[in-house]
């Protein structure tokens, strides 16, 4: 790929500025400046202030043709629009041409794939290998209080509270939250802190370190997980395997949760959804389940 730099290198140093003041994550900054680079190319070297919706439109038309995913292109639009939203906050653009181009619908009410019970316990068994005490504590984590791989990734030892067996967690929206640490998870959380890696720099405060000695990385957690999934499903034909990744990880805790009879308003506490809607994808019901609530019913049929 042809890269932009010389034509808008000022728009990208500035808009890396806003990212980083914004408090954005490293891992979000990457993520929105890859997007943003591919657009510029597609420019051509056109100016940003001549740059009119048109252009973004089609840009994000060339980018649905190559096939990828509706949530694919509105993370790039998201990106897109980020930039020009940047740029006139710092005073360099006078207008936004990403604004009010419509999101492509994706499937909103998709039930999410999630583990049974008995197949959380299936999928924990199948963590093994040198580092096993801190890769289970991280799916526990993840199963069993809902974390992402985000949230898993900035714990710092200084989040944990072994007296109180409570879990300080930095999330979506720069929002911190405090999570009960279950009783039967605090020994493998402090088994996995016992075994912790040496880290490379003195001073690093992360919960989980890589191989590597630094702070285990989003990237190595789904690796982690792809490889656990991997044998937790290596029994079964390819065709029938299931889509799994490390966040249906928490997709399994919040439905457990519903299904135990937690209220809505707890579940999206627990999880750090800012919004209740967002939680309402949990609620999924089993046909079974829609049965046997069927059959409680007592018909009395007129005579």
């Amino acid at each position: 790929m042809n890269h932009p730099e010389p034509d808008y290198e000022e728009e990208l140093d500035a808009f890396l500025i806003w990212m980083k003041d914004a408090g954005f994550t490293p891992y979000t900054q990457k993520s929105y400046l890859a997007d943003v680079r591919e657009f510029l190319v597609s420019l051509n070297g056109k100016s940003l202030e001549t740059v009119k919706k048109l252009h973004i439109v089609s840009y994000l038309t060339s980018v649905r043709e190559r096939g990828v995913s509706d949530s694919t292109r509105n993370h790039k639009h998201a990106s897109v629009n980020c930039l020009f939203k940047a740029l006139m906050e710092l005073e360099l653009l006078a207008a936004n041409p990403a604004a009010g181009i419509k999101k492509s619908k994706t499937e909103k009410n998709r039930e999410p794939v999630y583990l049974e019970e008995h197949e959380l316990q299936r999928f924990l068994s199948a963590v093994e290998g040198k580092y096993r005490s801190r890769n289970l504590a991280v799916f526990l984590l993840m199963s069993y209080m809902g974390l992402r791989v985000g949230e898993v990734h900035t714990l710092n030892l200084s989040d944990y509270n072994a007296e109180r067996l409570t879990l300080r967690v930095f999330g979506k929206g720069r929002k911190w939250r405090n999570i009960p640490v279950p009783v039967e998870l605090a020994p493998f959380l402090e088994q996995a802190l016992t075994d912790r890696l040496e880290p490379w720099r003195s001073k690093e405060d992360a919960m989980f370190i890589s191989q590597k000695g630094r702070r285990l990385s989003i990237r190595g957690i789904q690796g982690i997980a792809a490889d656990t999934f991997g044998r937790f499903q290596s029994e079964v034909p390819a065709a029938l395997r299931r889509p799994y990744s490390s966040h249906k990880l928490r997709h399994s805790f919040a439905t457990m949760l519903l299904r135990k009879g937690a209220d809505l308003r707890t579940v999206q506490e627990l999880l750090g959804h800012s919004s209740i809607q967002t939680t309402t994808v949990y609620t999924h019901i089993t046909s079974r389940e829609k049965e046997e609530a069927m059959s409680r019913l007592q018909i009395s049929m007129p005579q």
